[in-house]
């Protein structure tokens, strides 16, 4: 995987980024073509396993689900794919794993 800059904020981030808006609810969404949480891991999980560590999402996608999904996978994925402090989220929030915060804003 090839990583760059993040502008000027000296992070190093995969070129590319997995789009996580198709992860979701159907139910709850205006899309009914996102994939559920099952449906959605194994999409992560082989994004960390090529060297992702950029991941965008926001909390209108399904109403915040997304999000809610790309978390709990960074938690049992991370540790093996690439470790925690190498995944960046394009979010405004911050993720608690196991008591510390592993991302910040």
């Amino acid at each position: 995987m090839d990583y760059t800059k993040l502008g000027n904020t000296g992070m190093d981030v995969s070129r590319i980024c997995l789009g996580c808006m198709g992860f979701g609810d159907a139910e709850r969404w205006v899309h009914k073509w996102v994939l559920d949480e099952e449906n959605s891991r194994p999409i992560i999980q082989k994004a960390l396993e090529l060297g992702i560590n950029f991941f965008d999402t926001a909390n209108v996608y399904s109403i915040g689900r997304s999000e809610e999904i790309l978390g709990r996978a960074l938690r049992d994925f991370g540790r093996t794919g690439c470790g925690l402090g190498q995944i960046r989220a394009a979010v405004r929030l911050r993720l608690i794993l196991d008591g510390s915060t592993a991302l910040d804003p």
